[in-house]
């Protein structure tokens, strides 16, 4: 039997980065890093892994969950620091 480690171990994401979409896609945690693995192989897939965890993040602020919010941001920051083509890009003025 696969466990969620021999997943993590494949998919290039760190386990909070995998309950981040878990929780955004409302799927098991093993379908969350397969999920992953593809969007990280996707062009605009770091960035869509992004967003699910701003939505998080987000989310967590509205349930007025602050120490989830905090922790989410932690994640987030992890990511954009092992995934720099998830950061947002800034339109160049002409």
């Amino acid at each position: 039997m696969i466990t969620l480690e021999d997943c993590l171990a494949f998919c290039g994401l760190s386990e909070e980065e995998v309950l981040a979409i878990a929780e955004h896609e409302h799927i098991p945690e093993a379908t969350a890093a397969g999920l992953g693995q593809y969007l990280l192989c996707c062009p605009d897939g770091p960035a869509k892994i992004r967003d699910m965890i701003i939505d998080d993040i987000r989310a967590a602020r509205h349930a007025a969950q602050f120490a989830e919010a905090h922790h989410l941001v932690l994640v987030l920051r992890h990511f954009l620091e092992a995934h720099p083509e998830a950061r947002a890009t800034r339109l160049q003025r002409a």
